[in-house]
């Protein structure tokens, strides 16, 4: 939503410290102008940015809905620069009516060099609200901004499918969750399929076929393998599975196998090539007692496919299963305030099946 209110202030070659005063003058500021202006105070959420792709990664944030950052400090690396840059916005959605309370958001973009990114920490202390959480995001990279920041941060944003190599992304993820909790945005691409899997074996008469799972296939964008191996790290962690690396096949895909106390359960992770959005296309999942589930990614949801021993089938489809990129990062957001236990389990099994 589009700020319809707002306060800058901008300074060329300048300082964490002055950049922290002009927010406090600013803020006095908006209060003095009408007491019902009121700072959002939920989160900090550090982004460090390229400089030449700022431009985007402000569109993805302005479509993240009300899961907005009570206040965003971006880096923008700017190669060789030598002195900081910053503009300092604070923005209100709405013009409150009498007796109304309007949310204020606030923006710092500090314009940097590679040469400041090792002391990133000493840039951000001043400039995020203290006793809030600290997210850190960087969506580029900079690892090692973000290793500075570690100490600031209680929690790392970051997309495992940005890196092309499966096995370093994971073990990145592993890394970074000994010193804060780690919101993956390709487990969160994987959270429809979790939750249909789920749903499918809750009634009672089903759950023992969970111990007869035979065969998992995933069928996924090229770019989003991590986001497959997830949730598979996701089944064997929930249910007990020993798994093995995974072995590479024909066209990308990887196959392999995981051991569970009654069989084994043949894996399979299919890439599909033509797939325009990141994340996860299909999946079908097979018992030994019968019974087949295939989900797809259709138009306004997900398409489901189900067929017990006898041969019934049904077919139904779940509306609204898919999010889009915007949604997904509008849930990292969120999901910064939240713990989910089942993440680290299924990231250590996944880096397992790649190791």
């Amino acid at each position: 939503m589009p700020a319809v209110s707002d306060s800058v202030w901008s300074a060329r070659d300048t300082t964490p410290s002055a950049v922290e005063a002009a927010l406090r003058d600013m803020l006095k500021e908006r209060h003095q102008e009408y007491e019902g202006f009121v700072p959002a105070r939920a989160l900090n959420l550090v982004c460090v940015v390229d400089k030449a792709w700022s431009g985007e990664i402000a569109n993805r944030l302005r479509r993240v809905g009300r899961y907005h950052a009570s206040r965003t400090v971006v880096l923008a690396v700017d190669g060789r620069r030598e002195h900081l840059d910053a503009v300092a916005t604070i923005a209100s959605d709405v013009h409150p009516e009498p007796g109304q309370f309007a949310l204020l958001r606030e923006t710092v973009i500090v314009d940097v060099g590679e040469r400041h990114l090792r002391a990133a920490d000493t840039i951000v202390d001043p400039l995020v609200v203290p006793d809030l959480l600290t997210v850190v995001w960087a969506p580029h990279g900079h690892r090692v901004a973000v290793d500075s920041l570690l100490h600031l941060a209680q929690v790392v944003l970051r997309d495992s499918d940005d890196d092309p190599d499966a096995r370093d992304s994971l073990s990145r993820s592993e890394e970074l969750l000994k010193s804060a909790y780690v919101v993956d945005l390709a487990w969160l691409r994987s959270t429809p399929w979790r939750e249909r899997v789920a749903a499918t074996f809750d009634p009672a008469k089903l759950r023992p076929d969970l111990r007869t799972i035979s065969a998992v296939t995933i069928r996924h964008h090229p770019e989003s393998s991590t986001s497959a191996l997830l949730l598979i790290g996701w089944l064997a962690s929930r249910l007990g599975w020993q798994v093995s690396p995974l072995m590479p096949g024909t066209e990308g895909e990887l196959r392999g196998s995981a051991h569970s106390r009654r069989q084994d359960v043949a894996l399979r992770l299919d890439p599909v090539p033509k797939m325009q959005v990141r994340g996860l296309s299909g999946l079908t999942l097979q018992t030994a007692s019968g019974r087949t589930l295939e989900l797809d990614r259709g138009p306004g949801g997900l398409r489901a496919h189900y067929t017990n021993a006898r041969g019934d089938e049904r077919r139904w489809t779940i509306l609204g299963a898919s999010r889009g990129e915007a949604g997904i990062l509008g849930e990292g957001i969120r999901q910064a305030l939240l713990r989910d236990p089942t993440y680290a389990p299924a990231q250590a099994t996944a880096t397992g099946l790649v190791s």
